[in-house]
């Protein structure tokens, strides 16, 4: 009794939860800007908290200050940041146009980044080079970029409500799916490359800074489309992508009433800090 009371009282780390903090903050702003008409700021908010999503896990990682409150706290924020924010940026867009299709649409949305999250917490893939459904952030990405290229485009005489309740519903879909997406895990970063990579590198850093919107949508479209086809593919030519875990793995309670948490940080390389959701 008196170690668990003294884990309650340990305190918090406080360097990567300043970047989960970050992230939050982020998501909080892209809804404030939304509100106030700036949709290419909620845009830019949103892959802020995407940068800063990204740097927490592996901040904690490299200063060894890894715990189970940062990985809870960091799924926490990441519905805030990549569930939340998106869907009211795209309802007070466009979606509120359209009554209660609108406002079903973004919930939806909300609802399966809530489940994505979860699920991600409980079930364990077999195969770590693929993820099981798409990644919130990268759903959050694609929302986000259709804002700002469409913002930053003009609607014209497009009709964009329809695009918009298409494109929502069709991400939160994915989310919850057993459709494979590659994680990148398995690409080494930490290599030698050669040169002409080096260079393409620059090419890409300089396309994507000239038309910063044009070329994140591309991106975060592409991924997002990846999973479907690549699913098509191995259905056609007989191919398992990857193992899909039937259910998540609960652990029974002990004598003591005590359930044993998921593997944290520490207890594995590969943890949810590390990754897109």
């Amino acid at each position: 009794m008196n170690d668990r009371n003294g884990d309650k009282h340990r305190g918090i780390y406080i360097l990567p939860n300043l970047f989960t903090t970050a992230g939050l903050f982020a998501g909080f702003y892209a809804i404030i800007q939304a509100n106030n008409g700036h949709y290419d700021v909620a845009a830019i908010a949103i892959f802020v908290a995407m940068v800063m999503d990204g740097l927490d896990g592996r901040i904690a990682r490299w200063t060894g200050t890894t715990s189970e409150f940062g990985k809870e706290y960091d799924s926490l924020a990441d519905l805030i940041a990549f569930g939340l924010a998106p869907a009211l940026v795209m309802y007070v867009w466009t979606l509120s146009s359209v009554g209660k299709v609108g406002w079903m649409a973004a919930f939806l949305y909300v609802a399966a980044t809530a489940l994505r999250l979860a699920r991600f917490n409980t079930v364990t893939s077999e195969d770590k080079a693929y993820f099981q459904g798409l990644p919130c952030p990268a759903a959050a990405a694609a929302l986000a970029s259709f804002v700002w290229l469409s913002h930053s485009l003009g609607r014209g005489d497009v009709p964009i409500v329809p695009f918009a309740v298409a494109a929502t519903i069709a991400l939160a879909l994915a989310m919850i799916s057993n459709v494979p997406y590659r994680s990148f895990k398995d690409v080494d970063l930490k290599g030698r490359t050669s040169f002409p990579a080096a260079f393409a590198f620059a090419i890409f850093l300089a396309i994507l800074f000239w038309e910063p919107p044009i070329v994140l949508f591309v991106i975060a479209w592409v991924y997002a489309v990846s999973g479907p086809l690549m699913w098509v593919v191995a259905k056609l030519t007989g191919n398992r992508v990857f193992a899909v875990p039937d259910t998540a793995e609960i652990e029974e309670p002990d004598a003591d009433g005590n359930i044993k948490p998921a593997a944290t940080d520490s207890d594995a390389p590969e943890s949810r800090n590390s990754n897109l959701h």
